[in-house]
């Protein structure tokens, strides 16, 4: 387990996503590739050397806002009661964290909606799932008894974050709500049960 971050670290990750929010309404207007570095910076009010500082190229710029709902989804999975089956942990927590809890939240997800139709983003998207598949990685073989197969961990959560990155992609490229039918925490409910289903992990642990 990790510790709690430092107030440096908690300061630096604000920056990062007041930095990616403002590059996702930036790239969701004028798309990745004709929004630069430098109207990224301006815009954020920080100088170009110091956008350099967060981000090697702009495109990754929106990376911690991609990545917000993934981490937030484990979290959720992590501080889940001990008693409930794996599987309905995960597609509790993950309905949770892909329903806009206020404005700011749904905004967010709106510009996610953007991003994830813009070829430009695909590298980044990518990188931001295999980052979330890595930390639910982490979280079930924590959840899990002693002597787990690993092999079995890695199924369930490549199986998961496949489940929410279809689930996300299928919204984004549609034009459907973001609750009801068609949204992000239905499609995601039923991705996480089509691809998670018959899983042996679920019949060794619950």
């Amino acid at each position: 387990m990790t510790g709690r971050p430092t107030l440096t670290q908690r300061r630096r990750e604000a920056t990062r996503l007041e930095i990616a929010r403002t590059a996702a309404a930036l790239f969701a207007e004028r798309g990745a590739e004709a929004t630069t570095a430098e109207e990224i910076a301006l815009a954020a009010g920080i100088s170009l050397r110091t956008f350099y500082r967060y981000f090697s190229v702009k495109e990754d710029a929106v990376a911690p806002l991609l990545a917000s709902g993934g981490q937030e989804w484990v979290e959720l999975f992590a501080a889940s009661p001990a008693d409930l089956p794996l599987r309905e942990a995960l597609e509790r927590a993950a309905v949770a964290s892909l329903t806009p809890a206020d404005e700011a939240r749904a905004e967010m997800m709106r510009w996610a909606r953007c991003l994830l139709r813009d070829p430009k983003l695909s590298a980044t998207w990518q990188r931001v799932h295999a980052d979330s598949e890595a930390r639910l990685r982490v979280a079930l073989t924590e959840r899990c008894p002693d002597g787990t197969d690993p092999l079995e961990i890695r199924l369930a959560a490549a199986a998961a974050t496949a489940a929410i990155r279809v689930a996300l992609e299928q919204w984004a490229s549609s034009e459907a709500p973001l609750a009801g039918p068609g949204s992000p925490q239905d499609l995601g409910a039923r991705c996480m049960r089509e691809l998670t289903a018959g899983l042996r992990l679920w019949e060794r642990v619950g």
